[in-house]
């Protein structure tokens, strides 16, 4: 797998197979992108499972944070990793040994994060990974509305889009396919 480039059909196929995200290295901040990836893609219908140690047994948009990975309940098809680089191969490692008991299909590891050992080592056990990405900007990306707010689709404009959040998912769901 080349993770220097995704193909738009392996993202979305990701982003329609893992409905239930274990968000490692979640944070309670307001201002932390952990926070408002995990607010957006719960807003899209995801179940995210926080996961931060320092804040385990508290609520974080509604949802128990847990203190490690193997307290999440299952199942879990992603783990999405909002740690450093050299973290990520620990937090690999862990999904690795809990997979079969989660049920993970997915390591994701967020923008900024890349660690290409953690990367084969998931792939060597028929894990789907993806490197220095954001869930929450692909599926804006590939859903449209990234391009709605202005932002790479060559028009500015301060129309509001006509499609509804179902016509969203429904798009979404139809380019996934």
């Amino acid at each position: 797998m080349n993770h220097d480039r995704y193909d738009d059909d392996y993202i979305a196929g990701i982003l329609n197979d893992c409905r239930t995200i274990a968000m490692v290295g979640a944070s309670a901040n307001n201002s932390r992108p952990s926070y408002f990836a995990m607010k957006y893609l719960l807003a899209k219908g995801y179940t995210v499972h926080p996961i931060n140690p320092g804040l385990a047994g508290q609520k974080l948009l509604g949802q128990t944070v847990c203190g490690a990975l193997a307290d999440v309940p299952a199942p879990v098809n992603m783990v999405d990793i909002f740690r450093n680089s050299e973290a990520a191969g620990d937090v690999t490692r862990e999904a690795l040994s809990l997979k079969d008991q989660l049920g993970i299909k997915v390591v994701w590891m967020q923008l900024g994060v890349r660690n290409d050992a953690a990367a084969e080592q998931a792939e060597a056990e028929g894990l789907r990974v993806v490197m220095n990405r954001c869930p929450k900007i692909e599926y804006g990306r590939l859903s449209g509305e990234i391009g709605w707010a202005g932002v790479n689709s060559g028009v500015i404009s301060s129309l509001r889009p006509k499609l509804s959040a179902q016509g969203v998912q429904n798009h979404v769901l139809r380019t996934r396919t």
